[in-house]
């Protein structure tokens, strides 16, 4: 009688148990990340009677959660490699329209500069031409100057989702430690598959915003390593992510965690793509249309200060732009001055430099490509480079070192010099011969000279070339993205077929499990008849 209750028992318990989870399940169907879970069951322990051995029932052997290690680590690198082309491309997308937009290209405003230039040329006298040339310049310049402004909203931009991303990766890490003091205390042997999946889903929110890989020690708690393995949760401490200036530009930012500098560790998801945007993307734009407004305007500086205007003075420059930015990258006492050179203008790169000095001589070296020349003298000294002169004069020390940013804010900082039309230097002689053309016309044609990248490229073509590069990159980025987007999707779908929860296959298994309660409720009922049968034999 006993055996036959404590059997049903079991087995009423087994269903109980295995109803109650399907409930759970069908209740998560939407629950994101959530993991299938299955009751599994194991027979009891024969008895031995004198007539062999009878089954005692059904024990509850463990509720397991449907998941597999490989599948979610290939989705978690699918999920970071996604996010990052995604990011790229939207955020290149809005370069490409800045520099390829009708109202906002430099190509359109340069032309219709030089159209003026010629305007001039052929009617060096009249007032109104040159009017329109002094009208077209103020177009051009401001031209210039919005874009670096746009590029500057860009930038900003990206800094403060950047931040956002630091911060949500930090209350994600600070949960998945909370989850880990939490398995450890309560670590009896037992499978707590929800703190499981919830812990599995904030790796996968991390995994959105960079490459993340994650170890389970032996206590039940999960290592988290981000970017090229840097520790971002061990046991029940996370470390922080912040955001700070680097020592030479505020707008620069660089990604610390717990003090340490790791952007260039950073791959991968949302910060890897906002980081490449701003390195490959971003900034060397920038540099490109600061090389632009430089070049032209040193170069047209130099010609029309060469001439002469109506009234027979001397030309003055026709657009004033600030000197390269120098920045003391230590306590050096020395003096740092900068001017761009038109005779070697030609020979300027889109980069930032940098002036070392080892105590006897001196490298500068081009960033962009780590391209180096020495020079020797001593201070003061005047070295000719490429582009631009550098005066050095005070005292220098061994070590000391100079940021040169020739390019970076050129086209920020470019205006027109001149507002009265009658100060257009067209002519090459101070006598007022009127109809002299002579500097217009050298004006004029430096539209279709080969001045800038050594003697190899026009104004125009300068533009061009970053036009269709940030253009490629863009379609090359979209492609990447695209495709990233179908292997991160198939991955997605393999751990759904996995471990997603099917409604259809639940209810079988509700009405499976209901009529295995039942029937085990049945079996009570009937141990119960037999043992009030026998009371009643006995009474």
């Amino acid at each position: 009688m006993a055996s036959i209750l404590g059997t049903a028992l079991s087995g009423l318990s087994a269903s109980q148990v295995a109803l109650d989870t399907i409930s759970h399940n069908i209740a998560n169907v939407n629950t994101e990340n959530y993991s299938r879970q299955s009751v599994l069951l194991d027979t009891r322990a024969a008895q031995y009677t004198g007539s062999g051995y009878v089954g005692q029932g059904v024990d509850i052997a463990a509720i397991s959660r449907n998941y597999d290690q490989f599948i979610n680590q290939h989705l978690t690198l699918t999920t970071s490699a996604y996010n990052e082309a995604d990011t790229l491309y939207t955020l290149s997308a809005q370069v490409d329209s800045l520099l390829s937009g009708d109202s906002t290209s430099l190509s359109p405003t340069l032309t219709s500069f030089f159209s003026a230039v010629n305007e001039v040329a052929d009617d060096p006298t009249s007032l109104p031409v040159r009017q329109v040339m002094l009208t077209e310049g103020k177009f051009l310049t401001q031209q210039f100057n919005s874009m670096v402004r746009q590029f500057s909203e860009l930038r900003d931009q990206n800094n403060n989702q950047i931040d956002a991303n630091l911060a949500q990766v930090n209350a994600y890490a600070q949960s998945i430690a909370e989850i880990n003091a939490k398995l450890v205390q309560a670590n009896d042997g037992a499978t707590a598959n929800d703190l499981l999946d919830q812990r599995d889903n904030l790796v996968a929110k991390i995994a959105e915003k960079v490459s993340v890989s994650s170890i389970v020690q032996k206590d039940g708690s999960l290592s988290v390593f981000i970017g090229s393995g840097q520790s971002l949760v061990l046991g029940n401490k996370a470390a922080t992510l912040s955001l700070a200036s680097s020592n030479t530009d505020v707008a620069h930012k660089n990604i610390l965690l717990d003090g340490q500098d790791v952007t260039k560790q950073i791959t991968g998801g949302d910060l890897a793509g906002q980081l490449r945007f701003r390195d490959e993307i971003l900034d060397p734009a920038q540099q490109q249309i600061g090389l632009l407004a430089a070049g032209a305007a040193v170069t047209f500086n130099a010609l029309h200060s060469g001439g002469y205007d109506l009234k027979g003075a001397t030309g003055a420059n026709f657009f004033n732009i600030a000197a390269p930015a120098v920045v003391n990258e230590n306590t050096s006492q020395a003096t740092i001055t900068t001017s761009y050179s038109a005779q070697t203008i030609g020979q300027l790169s889109a980069s930032d430099y940098r002036l070392n000095y080892d105590g006897s001589n001196f490298q500068l070296t081009r960033l962009s490509d780590n391209t180096t020349t020495s020079y020797s003298g001593a201070v003061p000294l005047t070295i000719n480079g490429p582009g631009f002169d550098i005066t050095i004069s005070g005292t220098l020390a061994a070590n000391d070192s100079f940021l040169i940013r020739p390019t970076y804010n050129a086209a920020g900082q470019i205006d027109t010099a001149l507002s009265d039309p009658n100060t257009i230097a067209a002519s090459a002689s101070a006598d007022t011969v009127p109809g002299d053309n002579t500097v217009a016309l050298k004006l004029a044609a430096l539209e279709h000279q080969e001045i800038l990248l050594a003697g190899k490229a026009t104004f125009n073509e300068v533009n061009g070339q970053l036009v269709s590069k940030v253009g490629t990159l863009t379609s090359s980025a979209k492609v990447n993205s695209s495709a990233q987007e179908a292997i991160f999707n198939q991955a997605k779908q393999t751990r759904e077929n996995l471990s997603g929860v099917n409604l259809d296959e639940e209810a079988a298994n509700l009405i499976r499990f209901q009529q295995s309660y039942q029937a085990a409720a049945q079996a009570i009922n009937t141990a119960s008849t037999i043992f009030d049968t026998l009371l009643g034999v006995l009474g």
